[in-house]
């Protein structure tokens, strides 16, 4: 094998070593993102559950609605009324943000 190879192969088994070496620090420190991924996994199985099963939550929203229909329309309210309090104050910000 003349130098020039040689040279090439050991370069090469270099950094096939600094890759594998990389690659099982990332994987350490990669590991302190379990819990959120885990988090985010549980999250999207929820979503995907509630997609699937939309009867469920028609059915809770009704008997809340039929046992305490008071309570209901006090809440939706509340959220109506934050909801556009929040849209009121995107809108400012967002056409205060323009005049500058």
């Amino acid at each position: 094998m003349n130098p020039q190879r040689m040279r090439l192969a050991l370069a090469r088994e270099r950094l096939l070593e600094r890759s594998r070496l990389l690659r099982g620090i990332a994987v350490e420190q990669s590991a302190a993102l379990s819990p959120a991924l885990r988090f985010g996994d549980s999250v999207r199985d929820g979503v995907q559950w509630v997609r699937l099963h939309p009867e469920v939550i028609a059915a809770a929203a009704v008997g809340i609605f039929l046992l305490r229909p008071r309570r209901v329309w006090r809440w939706g309210l509340r959220l109506w009324g934050g909801w556009r309090l929040l849209q009121q104050v995107q809108h400012r910000l967002g056409s205060g943000s323009r005049r500058s």
